[in-house]
Order: structure tokens, then sequence, then C-alpha cells
């Protein structure tokens, strides 16, 4: 079960991906599946959300959780170079609240960036759990320039009951390097974070796995690098298919996605070769998504009505 939604996913339900294209200037899109691994468009591709926040105004690296309210809370990178993130939300995908930025490192003033957030909902707590990756110069010197522009980011998080009030933004992992994108899966009642080593020199790029009984950790020790040798790879996003967990990423370089499925999150099969992706290697391909289950109806409401967003 992914961690990225409130109770169970019905393993009748389709997949839904967010993602973004090109540099997020036109907003969100989506996709839909069965399978999990033949993915279709929907409305022919263009946007369901155009960016109103930020001072880039941006939609980048989309991550949607299903809260008890009914509604999907929805949190992207709003821009490069910014000290907030976006939110909005909405029970069908056509339909969305006011967009909001969240000042998540405003307090923060020599912070460069807040690279994707994602969301999930915490029902322990019965709260929304918010973490991305941000650079502070000075923080962390051991591992200072490790990544591309003297960037060297550690992960932050927020939590949040009603997306109004926010708890004081906390460290969220260092891992001991540069790191970014990461993402939850659950399997077997424990929480797995996957993360990807922005480590430049020496290059590293890859992904890794870390277990915890709880949402905001401690993380075991993380895993050796899982994603294939020499690929670099960014924004994974992981589901439960049957009895297997297959992980999904942005082979970025290579302009196309991959795919790995486990059924212990130890030994690792390559299935990109299962995958059937729109626009693939074209500037329209799908960039850094995310994917969850939701019910049919939404997909269905996707497909035949039009949007305005």
């Amino acid at each position: 079960m992914a961690a990225n939604r409130a109770g169970p996913a019905a393993q009748g339900e389709p997949f839904l991906f967010t993602y973004f294209v090109g540099n997020g200037e036109d907003g969100l899109h989506l996709a839909w599946s069965d399978d999990g691994f033949r993915w279709q468009l929907l409305g022919d591709g263009r946007s369901f959300l155009h960016p109103h926040v930020g001072k880039a105004k941006l939609i980048r690296d989309p991550c949607a959780v299903l809260g008890p309210d009914g509604a999907y809370h929805m949190v992207w990178t709003s821009g490069w170079w910014e000290n907030g993130i976006g939110y909005a939300s909405t029970k069908d995908f056509v339909h969305w609240s006011d967009q909001r930025e969240i000042p998540v490192m405003a307090h923060e003033p020599a912070v460069r960036n807040c690279w994707a957030p994602e969301v999930a909902y915490d029902a322990k707590r019965d709260e929304f759990i918010i973490f991305w990756a941000s650079t502070i110069p000075g923080r962390f010197p051991e591992t200072a320039g490790a990544s591309e522009d003297e960037l060297n980011h550690r992960m932050y998080f927020t939590t949040t009951k009603d997306f109004v009030t926010f708890a004081p933004t906390e460290v969220f992992l260092d891992p001991g390097f540069s790191v970014i994108d990461a993402s939850f899966v659950e399997m077997n009642g424990r929480h797995h974070l996957i993360i990807k080593d922005e480590t430049r020199n020496p290059p590293k790029k890859h992904l890794r796995i870390g277990e915890a009984g709880d949402l905001r950790g401690p993380f075991r020790e993380f895993s050796a690098p899982f994603s294939p040798v020499g690929v670099w790879v960014e924004g994974p996003t992981a589901i439960q298919i049957g009895d297997r967990v297959v992980v999904y990423y942005d082979a970025y370089q290579d302009k196309r996605y991959g795919a790995l499925s486990s059924r212990n999150l130890v030994h690792w099969d390559d299935v990109s070769a299962k995958l059937d992706i729109p626009n693939e290697g074209t500037p329209e391909r799908f960039r850094h998504g995310t994917i969850l289950r939701v019910p049919r109806l939404i997909i269905e409401k996707l497909q035949s009505e039009e949007t305005d967003p």
C-alpha cells in the first residue's frame, strides 16, 4: 500500500499519474492506467491546473494525497529558487481550490530552494506531513558543494491538520550526503523512504531506500543503490501492484521513465520494458510525477468533462 493516500488502496481502482512537462510553465498534467504500466493521456495532454503562485509561477513535481476529508491535497515546486511551495486541493482533479503559497522556508533568509515537496497523510497523528529538499548555505559543511551550483541539500518537513496552520519547519533527514526527491512507500505495515543521492562529485545520482516504523522516522541505514548503475535518475514514485512494489523513476538524461519491481525491497527486477508511456523522448514527455490510486469515477469525469483550470 502506498503511503500517499489515507487508508488502503482498493486493488481494482485505476492509477492516476500527476506530472509536468517542459519547465512546468503550463502546470499540472494527468494520465491514467488500469495496470500501472500502460498509460493514457487525460485531456489530450493539456494542463488541468495552471500555476499562479510563487515568483516563477511553475508547477513542477506535483504530489497529491487523499485526506480523510475526501479531498486530494497537492503540493508542488513553484520555482527553482523559492522559499515556499505551491498548494491546492480538489475532489475530482477538475475543480480546484484557490492556489496558495506555503512559505515553508521563509524563516531562513539565505535559503536557496524548496524542491520536490511531497505530502503524506499520517493516520497515527491525524495530520499531514510535507517534506522537501532545501539548501541553506553554511549548513552541513562536511558535504559543502556536493551538488551542482554549490548546492548541498537536506530534507526538511512541516506538519498540518488543515493546510492553514503549520508546525515550525524542522530537519526531516540528514543521511550524510546531499539528498533530494524523497518519497514514501508502505509495505507490510512499515514505512520505507526512497531517496536520491544528489552527489555530483563523484557522480552518484542514484536511488536508495530506508525503513522506519513511523512517517517521521528515524530511518534505518539506507540501502546500497538499487537504481541502474550509471543512469542518472530523479523523481521516484512507488505503488503496490499485487504482491510487488513498483518504483518508477525519471531517467532524465535519457528523457524516459524506468521502473523497478520487488517483493521484499531488497532484490529488484527491471520492468522498464513493460512501460508504455506517451511522448517519451519528446518535449511533452512525463517529468517527475507521482502515482496514486483513485476511484474510477474520477477517471471517467476527467475523460468526459471539459475542464477550465
